[in-house]
């Protein structure tokens, strides 16, 4: 019993571990409809794009999290400007944000003559150096988060099944869509700080795409939330234990970990309707 509680008497890495916790309830419910709504590419951009709002956060000495924000933001708002005021495709529009903000972050950095912006914790993570007021900070965008899910949870219903009648009903589609670009935002923005932006799919996809295996068939939104949030806290503390004990990182860790289980639950699911396929 010792083996699996022993890490967490350390004051860091018990934080580490509600902290994670915490992030992973907001990946799994913003998650699932980034699955949904087949928007993994915005999740990657969004995650570098965040580095103009770090480095200048880190140079002036700021929270991370806020510089990150108002980038993250930006961003945001212009995916969707770009994509109105042009015949683009949302994936061109996305991937010129992408480049632009990446660049600008790059610049900002090789211009600085301090080792003020730490571009390894950046890209990787430090969720063992996470303080309690990130957490009172986590603890804010998972309630708002969980809050703007709540109240828009029909026009991204109609949105991703059906966006004509997403129109019929005047729900708002661009809105909408801009809503859920933010809500994306906020996850990867409080996620960044625990596994870094390179891993930060890993509690992003991970667990919610996992959950879509396991529960997709039932149609219940809801469940695979619920499903991907517990998936997603799991990872986190058997993530943080195996790197405590292994003397890993934790954030590729636990990544690592997101990708094996499923990809293991992916295998298995497919060998089982082959088993009753044949039967």
């Amino acid at each position: 019993m010792e083996f699996f509680i022993e890490p967490f008497a350390a004051s860091f890495v018990f934080r580490a571990l509600i902290a994670g916790c915490l992030v992973a309830v907001l990946c799994a419910l913003i998650g699932t409809w980034v699955i949904l709504r087949r928007l993994t590419f915005f999740g990657d951009a969004m995650s570098h794009g965040m580095l103009p709002g770090v480095a200048i956060a880190s140079l002036l000495g700021g929270n991370l999290m806020i510089g990150a924000g108002i980038s993250a933001l930006i961003m945001s708002g212009g995916v969707v400007w770009t994509a109105r005021k042009s015949t683009l495709s949302q994936d061109v529009s996305i991937g010129l944000q992408f480049i632009t903000m990446l660049s600008l972050g790059v610049v900002i950095v090789s211009r600085s003559d301090s080792q003020a912006v730490d571009l390894t914790a950046f890209l990787f993570g430090d969720i063992l150096g996470v303080r309690t007021v990130d957490i009172y900070l986590i603890i804010a965008a998972v309630l708002v988060g969980a809050l703007m899910l709540w109240i828009f949870h029909r026009p991204f219903l109609a949105l991703t099944f059906d966006e004509r009648k997403a129109h019929t009903l005047n729900l708002h589609p661009r809105l909408t869509h801009l809503i859920m670009l933010i809500l994306i935002a906020l996850a990867t923005v409080v996620s960044f700080q625990i596994v870094g932006t390179l891993l930060v799919f890993g509690l992003l996809i991970g667990p919610p795409a996992t959950a879509c295996i396991l529960a997709a068939h039932t149609g219940r939104i809801p469940l695979i939330m619920t499903l991907a949030a517990a998936l997603g806290c799991a990872e986190i503390y058997s993530g943080l234990l195996i790197s405590w004990h292994a003397n890993t990182a934790a954030g590729a860790t636990i990544t690592l970990l997101s990708a094996v289980i499923f990809f293991i639950c992916l295998l298995t699911k497919n060998v089982i309707s082959k088993l009753n396929c044949n039967a």
